[in-house]
């Protein structure tokens, strides 16, 4: 018998698989094809499959070694890089993908040689930044420029469209008004190339509002999502958006406990500051009964962002290899040796799916 190891993530790929579908077929209801980012599961590929699977038209991600995972995986979707290439990369960026998004002119030239060492044409989206201050051209003038040189000179590359990233930095919303500007930009680019572009890339999981709201301008016709495929929690608990339809417990996490005792609820002695160099501060509250767990920062980074389905248990902080939880008023009777369940975020099934010292099983 296969001895269980702990901690580890129970990865539901039938709730996976219905979350992908659930938002391809509404994206596609607005004309809008979906590309899938499995840098949110650290690109796992059994759950890159149910991307492709699930009827995702491209499979993204910001990490190459995700997508060559993936194509060894036997996977045939399209692939897109969705950071910027670097120009260490440029040659394996070929290889690997069909797209890649694009804010460099050096960048595209690079991209061009590369393509034409291996007898291919790789297409490229030009992203452009309309305020949230993280990847794209800035200036109306670079993005032309860009556009001609790939569209006139660049013969080893396709000028493929525009996209453009909202909410990941600046937290600039994806409002009706914001993405109707990068139609614009792309009508501007359509003026000049004398054709129209294949794709204008409204962003990410922020962007699936307007496809909610029945809100999004019309010529915008890819999206690309991870979150809001793999769980859509954001959606539910900071916007309010009914998404009852969509599984919020695909990803389970499970730990062990390694110790229950009853213990002061504040630190005794003279605080300074803890192994991340933060100054915490402590609630005092009396004798608590508490468990320690075999998990912890290096594993999930953020303790506020997984959530106990134990009822009446409290996280109260971690750190590098230990979690605390306040067990005192838990409805079950919590024993060292018991494996407690948490729900997680997007944040979190990112650094699990991540560390090697959590374990991926399938159900």
């Amino acid at each position: 018998m296969q001895k269980v190891h702990y901690p580890r993530v129970t990865v539901d790929l039938k709730k996976l698989r219905n979350n992908i579908e659930q938002m391809v077929k509404r994206a596609g209801e607005k004309g809008i094809e979906v590309a899938g980012v499995i840098k949110g599961c650290t690109g796992l590929p059994l759950c890159a499959k149910e991307f492709a699977e699930g009827g995702c038209a491209y499979i993204a991600s910001s990490r190459l070694e995700q997508i060559r995972d993936a194509k060894e995986a036997g996977i045939k979707t399209p692939m897109m890089l969705i950071r910027v290439p670097m120009l260490s990369e440029v040659d394996e960026a070929v290889e690997l993908t069909e797209y890649s998004l694009n804010s460099e002119i050096e960048v595209l030239k690079a991209l061009d040689r590369a393509a034409g060492r291996q007898g291919k044409v790789h297409k490229v989206i030009l992203m452009v930044d309309l305020g949230d201050l993280r990847e794209g051209f800035w200036e109306d003038e670079e993005l032309m420029e860009a556009a001609l040189m790939v569209e006139n000179d660049l013969q080893n590359l396709e000028l493929a469209g525009v996209g453009t990233n909202l909410g990941c930095y600046g937290s600039v919303a994806a409002t009706p008004e914001k993405l109707s500007e990068l139609v614009d930009k792309a009508e501007m680019i359509e003026a000049e190339i004398g054709r129209k572009l294949d794709i204008i890339s409204g962003g990410a999981t922020s962007s699936i509002p307007r496809i909610l709201e029945d809100n999004m301008p019309e010529r915008i016709n890819m999206l690309r999502l991870g979150e809001g495929i793999i769980l859509a929690k954001d959606l539910k608990d900071l916007y309010g958006y009914d998404m009852s339809y969509m599984y919020q417990d695909a990803f389970t996490l499970e730990a062990e406990v390694i110790e229950v005792k009853v213990k002061a609820s504040h630190p005794i002695g003279e605080i300074m500051f803890d192994a991340f160099g933060k100054k915490q501060e402590y609630e005092d509250i009396g004798m608590r009964k508490k468990a320690l767990l075999a998990i912890g920062k290096v594993d999930y980074a953020f303790p506020d962002d997984i959530f106990p389905r134990d009822e009446g248990v409290r996280i109260l902080g971690a750190s590098s290899d230990h979690t605390i939880l306040d067990i005192e008023e838990a409805k079950r009777d919590i024993k060292v040796g018991d494996i407690m369940q948490f729900d997680l975020c997007y944040a979190t099934i990112v650094y699990v799916t991540n560390s090697a010292n959590v374990d991926i099983v399938y159900v």
